[in-house]
């Protein structure tokens, strides 16, 4: 007959790797969690970098002599277009914001522009992206927080250590980039 103590050590044994197994595949789980609220959140920047290009366009109609403005929003598209991680893409994104900030100062200057459907189109389809991209950083951050605390957490830290598990890079805003004023120039 088995004793209770040997029972006891039998069943620790038999528990653990049904633990760990556990523990991988909730950490497995969050992480595809995490990656899709990427991709979705790369789904809308990349619809916000195709829609610059033609605000670009309708601006320049009107605004020909402000063509150092043009350049920097289209460079800032770019700069943002190629980075990939989610540090780098803060940066990059917050730089295209404030680039865009500048585009529609210039515009302000232009009653006719502000009156032109096209470009009138092209702000509120801008806007609306901007909301979206705002509700997808939301969402990705979560999911980053969610994985970040199921790694960091005792005895399953030791284990995430172990398989190589690393935390993810949350997509933030700077706070310098946050507080610093859009600089029009005409």
């Amino acid at each position: 007959m088995i004793s209770s103590e040997l029972f006891i050590v039998i069943a620790i044994v038999c528990c653990i790797p049904l633990w760990v197994i556990g523990v991988y595949n909730h950490w497995v789980t969050l992480r595809n969690l995490v990656d899709n609220a990427w991709a979705q959140t790369e789904v809308q920047l990349r619809r916000r970098y195709d829609l610059i290009p033609n605000l670009v366009e309708t601006v320049k109609g009107y605004a020909t002599h402000e063509r150092e403005t043009f350049e920097k929003v289209i460079q800032a598209r770019n700069t943002a277009m190629s980075v990939e991680t989610p540090e780098a893409k803060s940066g990059a994104e917050n730089a295209l914001t404030g680039s865009l900030k500048s585009l529609f100062a210039i515009a302000e200057a232009y009653p006719e522009l502000k009156a032109n459907q096209n470009f009138t189109a092209l702000q509120q389809e801008l806007t609306n992206t901007e909301g979206f991209i705002a509700a997808c950083r939301s969402h990705y951050n979560d999911a980053v927080l969610t994985l970040n605390n199921a790694l960091q957490v005792f005895p399953a830290n030791l284990v995430a250590a172990a398989l190589r598990f690393q935390p993810r890079e949350f997509f933030g805003v700077p706070e310098k980039a946050a507080r610093e004023p859009v600089k029009v120039q005409f």
